[in-house]
């Protein structure tokens, strides 16, 4: 399982700076946008091969712990 700080990183290099999911260039909000209209996270690690099910679950857990 993955370190809840490996989950998510913000660099000025890498998408201006937008958090994205660690070694991807995926916008974190994405998994919430689709969430938001419904589909899964199964649909979403579909379209986003570069996201591991490790880094979606790290953020929700990160989220649910604040």
């Amino acid at each position: 399982m993955l370190k809840k700080s490996s989950v998510i990183s913000i660099s000025p290099e890498i998408m201006g700076g937008t958090p994205v999911f660690t070694g991807t260039r995926v916008p974190v909000q994405t998994v919430f946008d689709y969430l938001k209209a419904g589909e899964s996270i199964d649909d979403f690690l579909d379209g986003f091969p570069t996201v591991s099910r490790e880094h979606v679950i790290g953020l929700l857990e990160t989220i649910v712990h604040l």
